[in-house]
């Protein structure tokens, strides 16, 4: 009998230490986000309200998340000058560090000599990783997991070299 793995809230609500995610495109084409993207680029208005429709599961899941205790860590691998993209997400993290996340920014020319797996990821705990897959475009494709430790020691050096490079979110500059 094959059991169904829980969808990656439940992975991530159960987390007991860490959550650190690498991303590594400079555009994805999310659908949930379109409209805000869309609005974002005729008008310079970001929906910042953490109480939103558009933020507040990802608000509540890290608040309960870091009240716990649990470290999230995003770092962002940019080419520059940064797209349009990558200034829309600039401009809505501040969301994402009143919810507890620390974000860090990292120029794509000084992650040349890193090792890199290929394709964004999470890793939970350090020892499970959801890969996310996007098109050529950015659309999402899906997910696929593992916990195989040859993997998740690859994507924690990976995370922690980028983070050690990377600029915090309050310092770097567009």
């Amino acid at each position: 009998m094959k059991q169904s793995v829980p969808d990656f809230i439940e992975q991530l609500t159960s987390v007991t230490s860490s959550a650190v995610h690498l991303e590594m495109r400079d555009a994805y084409g999310v659908a949930d986000e379109a409209d805000d993207f869309a609005r974002w680029l005729a008008t310079g208005e970001r929906d910042v309200d953490p109480a939103s429709s558009y933020w507040s599961t990802w608000v509540n899941l890290v608040a309960s998340l870091t009240t716990r205790r649990v470290s999230v860590r995003r770092a962002r691998i940019v080419s520059e000058p940064v797209s349009d993209y990558i200034r829309y997400e600039h401009a809505g993290t501040v969301v994402n560090l009143g919810a507890g996340e620390q974000v860090r920014w990292l120029p794509r020319k000084q992650a040349s000599d890193l090792t890199l797996p290929g394709n964004d990821f999470w890793l939970l705990d350090g020892r499970l990783v959801r890969f996310g897959h996007f098109s050529g475009d950015g659309a999402y494709l899906g997910e696929t997991f593992t916990d195989d430790p040859a993997v998740a020691a690859l994507c924690d050096t990976a995370f922690e070299a980028v983070w050690e490079r990377a600029t915090p979110h309050e310092t770097y500059e567009l």
